[in-house]
Parts: C-alpha cells; structure tokens; sequence
C-alpha cells in the first residue's frame, strides 16, 4: 500500500479498524479478570479488572481523538458557514 492510500483509508468515515488495537487491553484485563475469578486468585481478578477498566478508558480516548474531533471540526465548518 502507498502512503497516499493509508493516509485515504485513515481519513475516511468508514471502518476504523485502528480502533480494534485500542480495545486489546481492555479484552486482556477481561480474560485475566475470568481466570483469577476462576481460580480464586484475588490479586489476578484485581488487577485483570484494573486493566480493564484502564482498557475501556484508553479506547474511549482513542476513539475520540480519532473519530469524533474530525467529526466535530467538520460540523464545526458547516455552522460557520450559517
């Protein structure tokens, strides 16, 4: 791929699959949170939760600085013109 179609498939509204990286830590803390909850190892599930937690919040930030800022900058241009 060039640089030119990357740059093209980073821009556009449809997919976002960059998103898919962001949310791995969130599905680690998960299967971490199950299995210390399964074996009954407190310190696992605490901290599989944590980074869970941690994970959710990480793809939300993500989410927004790539999807919704674009967004909203373009809305914003659009009021502008009013």
């Amino acid at each position: 791929m060039s640089a030119g179609s990357l740059r093209r498939i980073h821009e556009e509204e449809g997919g976002h699959a960059v998103l898919a990286i962001a949310v791995l830590p969130a599905a680690v803390g998960a299967v971490l949170l199950g299995i210390g909850a399964a074996n009954g190892t407190g310190w696992l599930a605490i901290t599989g939760g944590i980074v869970a937690g941690l994970g959710i919040v990480f793809y939300d930030v993500a989410r927004h600085s790539t999807i919704d800022k674009g967004m909203y900058s373009r809305l914003d241009r659009l009021d502008g013109n009013k």
